[in-house]
């Protein structure tokens, strides 16, 4: 098997690479600012996230500039961590949701106890999380096809996994909503005298937009890893960067933009 089987089947740019970590970079330090500002321990593991995307992408600075003879420890490296990422922004926004349940007092309105939801929904993390180290290792260490095959199919199933939970965090939010906009708790209303939208509603319809970006990026991952290292979505980096990078970016801009730190503090107001 050539390397260029197993690694690119593309120059990958170095300006892309470069400028995808300066921006999540800088998306972290502000995560950071944000974080010690509004003291939202609940935001750490999205904090940890950008700095693996951070980390992701610097990484592929590196792999860029060996081109065309590239190593695989850079290439796995990347390849490993921007597949790691999501997982631990999704963590964040899991608890998100927990903490504008019990805002609202909203227990009996949710299908899941706030707890639970955390509980439930980070154990689908983690065991995505697990298998999809899992897939990246094996691939790293991949030299026949037949294991490369093994490491796209472990990734393929820690992604399932990934895109099953989220998809139920989703339809569990949505539920919630509209059970909390039917039968109103006595919280939810006290917070909806300042005119316009209520914060905890904007910090909901803020889940909902980040929630569909890192489902899209899954779904394109999914499709990526179905197709294989022959694929047409691995043959072309333009694909990582418009449906993953982008996606990851704009998620990281959106919580910068609206903190839900400093939308929840709002509402305690």
């Amino acid at each position: 098997m050539t390397s260029t089987y197993v690694l690119y089947h593309y120059n990958p740019s170095f300006a892309a690479a470069l400028c995808f970590t300066v921006a999540f970079g800088v998306s972290t330090a502000a995560h950071l600012w944000q974080a010690c500002r509004y003291k939202t321990r609940f935001m750490i593991p999205f904090i940890i996230g950008a700095i693996i995307e951070t980390l992701g992408y610097a990484a592929r600075i590196v792999s860029a500039k060996q081109s065309p003879d590239w190593s695989v420890g850079p290439y796995a490296i990347q390849s490993l961590l921007l597949l790691l990422a999501p997982p631990l922004l999704a963590a964040s926004i899991y608890m998100v949701l927990g903490r504008i349940i019990r805002l609202v007092e909203g227990e009996e309105r949710s299908l899941l106890h706030p707890k639970k939801l955390t509980k439930v929904f980070t154990s689908g993390d983690v065991l995505s999380f697990l298998t999809q180290c899992a897939g990246g290792g094996m691939l790293s260490q991949a030299k026949t096809e037949s294991k490369v095959l093994l490491g796209e199919r472990v990734i393929i199933v820690g992604l399932f996994v990934q895109v099953l939970f989220f998809g139920g965090f989703m339809i569990l939010s949505v539920l919630f909503h509209r059970n909390i906009h039917r039968n109103p708790t006595t919280a939810s209303l006290a917070t909806d005298n300042r005119g316009g939208v209520p914060a905890w509603k904007t910090c909901l319809y803020v889940l909902y937009t980040v929630s569909l970006l890192i489902m899209v990026r899954s779904i394109y991952r999914v499709v990526e890893y179905i197709q294989g290292s022959e694929g047409y979505l691995q043959g072309h980096e333009a694909y990582l960067y418009v449906l993953d990078a982008a996606l990851m970016l704009v998620v990281c801009g959106v919580f910068i933009w609206k903190h839900p730190g400093a939308l929840i503090r709002v509402s305690k107001k």
